[in-house]
């Protein structure tokens, strides 16, 4: 008599992974491109043509400033998806479990606070007041609109029909619903909504961890001592 032989497990379909949302700031991602192409520019030219102590100094000036501005404009941005947040600023990166965020605040900059009372600014989420001022005025312009369809609609129903009905904008009421806001403001809005329909998920508990960007510090700290270095001895 043959012992059956024992079957293998049917495998277990994998869990779908949350893709991240990624934040960045498009006009600072820009702007450091030109000032990186610059810096670049000045100092291979400064390498070809220099004589001395340039050269060494303009091999410390692109050390301490391409990863500097890199860190400032380039590097910065948000990754959030359905267990965490990641935060990856200038010189660390912060990853906060969904269970581990306290709040958000939106005041002159961006910020999530921890459980443990830690606050982190969001640097690639940035606060524009004149964006802010925009829409607060485009706001005032759509209500005042609305107040004046609703008049002319009280004075005239035969103008009424059926469908999407537009505003001035060309836009229809369902889609002019809802406060005008920042972009920057829209966006945190999206973040809470997320950590507020996933804090108490399983899946989001964990510790906060931090890790400090070293490839960017170590080339930024031997640029700077080298530049200052050579400065001094002329």
């Amino acid at each position: 008599m043959t012992t059956p032989e024992p079957q293998s497990p049917s495998p277990q379909p994998s869990e779908p992974v949350s893709k991240d949302r990624v934040y960045r700031s498009p006009a600072g991602m820009a702007g450091g491109v030109l000032v990186l192409a610059l810096a670049l520019w000045l100092g291979i030219d400064a390498l070809v043509v220099g004589e001395g102590n340039t050269r060494w100094k303009a091999i410390a000036a692109l050390l301490f400033l391409v990863p500097l501005v890199a860190a400032y404009t380039v590097r910065p941005a948000v990754f959030a998806n359905e267990d965490r947040l990641r935060v990856r600023n200038p010189f660390r990166v912060i990853v906060l479990p969904w269970a581990e965020v306290a709040s958000f605040r939106s005041a002159y900059s961006n910020e999530v606070f921890a459980e443990g009372g830690d606050k982190y600014q969001l640097w690639s989420i940035p606060v524009s007041l004149r964006g802010r001022k925009k829409a607060a005025r485009r706001e005032d312009r759509r209500a005042a609109g609305g107040a004046g369809r609703g008049r002319g609609m009280l004075g005239g129903m035969g103008q009424l029909q059926l469908g999407g009905r537009t505003d001035g904008a060309g836009s229809t009421a369902v889609e002019a619903d809802g406060p005008v806001r920042a972009q920057g403001d829209k966006t945190m809005d999206e973040l809470r909504e997320l950590w507020e329909a996933r804090k108490d998920a399983a899946s989001s508990k964990g510790a906060v961890t931090v890790r400090w960007a070293y490839e960017i510090v170590v080339p930024v700290a031997v640029g700077a001592v080298g530049l200052a270095v050579l400065l001094g001895v002329g």
